[in-house]
């Protein structure tokens, strides 16, 4: 039998409950959660598109444990050299027990290996709950193998939940454990060191 990933498995005995007492949901399918995740990366302006496409692929299938689609440009434009209805791209879509596999490398492994790595911001919510955070290169990730990386690939993670707005949205990633920066927090103690200085 295949066990079930320990961040589902905090998502439903401990996560559930704090998100209802917080948000204050009467009904359990109130409680927000993550439907899907998208890997999505582009290698349109690369200058071999053929074998930067190929190598995307390659990576993303072993990170994901998905094989990837290939996105096509729906329009061509001169000044990048891009035809239409040519490959530019590779994305994969998650759900179920890969999807919170993935998450809970993203999450636990992937991003503290980020060279002074601070967090995430806070700033790329959509508006409708979904939160999107950009990974420069693969080999953050412990399956792959950096002698054997051939071209750096960047891509786009989008984490689509339930959530109604960007707030409950973020207090579910924060309890799955996305460590967000804050910011605001920092910006504002300095002014009230100054105030304090200024009263005395």
């Amino acid at each position: 039998m295949i066990q079930e990933p320990e961040i589902l498995t905090e998502y439903k005995t401990r996560i559930m409950a704090s998100l209802r007492e917080k948000h204050g949901y009467i009904n359990i399918h109130q409680i927000p959660k993550v439907s899907k995740v998208v890997i999505n990366t582009c290698v349109g302006s690369a200058a071999d598109v053929k074998e930067s496409l190929e190598v995307a692929r390659t990576e993303l299938t072993t990170i994901t444990g998905q094989r990837p689609v290939t996105t096509i440009s729906k329009k061509a434009i001169s000044n990048f050299k891009l035809r239409q209805d040519q490959a530019i791209g590779a994305k994969v879509t998650l759900r179920g027990r890969l999807m919170y596999e993935f998450l809970e490398r993203l999450i636990k492994t992937a991003l503290p290996r980020i060279r002074d790595f601070r967090g995430v911001s806070t700033r790329s919510f959509d508006g409708q709950g979904n939160y999107t955070l950009g990974v420069t290169d693969q080999s953050i990730f412990p399956e792959i193998e950096l002698d054997r990386i051939k071209k750096n690939v960047g891509f786009d993670v989008t984490i689509v939940t339930t959530a109604r707005t960007n707030e409950e949205a973020k207090s579910l990633l924060t309890e799955l454990g996305m460590p967000f920066t804050d910011k605001a927090k920092k910006a504002v103690a300095p002014k009230t060191e100054v105030a304090a200085e200024t009263a005395a």
